[in-house]
């Protein structure tokens, strides 16, 4: 190993920590991939999101009623 290159780790399972499965990369087994799978569809990941403008690029009107007078 040259001293300018990075030492590289065994890669591990975002599930379970276990070695990488080239097969099933980057999980160890079909097992997790599907525990992965899951999460996403049942929404557990989620993206946040904070919609700004409306669907024509206005922004819409804060109606905000205990602001009013």
């Amino acid at each position: 190993m040259n001293a300018i290159e990075p030492r590289r780790t065994a890669a591990r399972c975002p599930i379970c920590g276990k070695p990488v499965e080239p097969a099933f990369r980057p999980f160890c087994s079909k097992r997790c991939a599907d525990i992965d799978l899951n999460r996403w569809l049942s929404g557990v990941y989620a993206v946040p999101v904070k919609e700004d403008e409306d669907e024509d690029g206005t922004r819409p009107a804060d109606t905000d009623e205990s602001n009013q007078t």
